[in-house]
């Protein structure tokens, strides 16, 4: 069985205004496409007070990007489980540094976005596949 997550990514936001001339208006280049493996490594990390009481984990997350983005990052993820169920909800941050695209830089999954990748947007896929290997499809639009 294969599980299917979407994370959204989103460039930094902000406007700057010139006194003296025009507002300089960015234009998004043709939808693009990524496709590669991962590999991961998610350890528990120590939770607050706050944390425990709400019944709310913290993990730190490693992985190794290959194929159309490479390169690595490193994040923090907060999760929550209902045992009699077994449904799980998370949050995760995870600032990527690598090659996209032919260009450099870094970014963060679902935050802002630095260097040449900077105005980054669009959608990961994270195909979870029965043996437990990931992978991921990365619709994504760069100005």
């Amino acid at each position: 069985m294969n599980v299917l997550l979407k994370v959204l990514v989103t460039g930094a936001i902000s406007t700057a205004l010139m006194i003296n001339g025009p507002i300089k208006i960015i234009k998004k280049e043709k939808h693009m496409q990524a496709k590669g493996t991962f590999e991961v490594k998610v350890n528990p990390a120590e939770t607050t007070q706050v944390e425990k009481d709400a019944g709310i984990g913290r993990f730190t997350i490693d992985k190794k990007w290959s194929g159309d983005l490479a390169g690595t990052s490193k994040g923090s993820m907060l999760t929550s489980l209902v045992e009699s169920t077994g449904t799980m909800a998370y949050v995760a941050l995870e600032k990527v540094d690598g090659k996209l695209g032919g260009k450099s830089g870094s970014f963060y999954f679902t935050h802002n976005a630095t260097g040449e990748l900077t105005w980054i947007s669009g959608e990961l896929k994270i195909i979870i596949d029965a043996k437990g290997g990931h992978s991921y499809l990365f619709d994504y639009e760069l100005p």
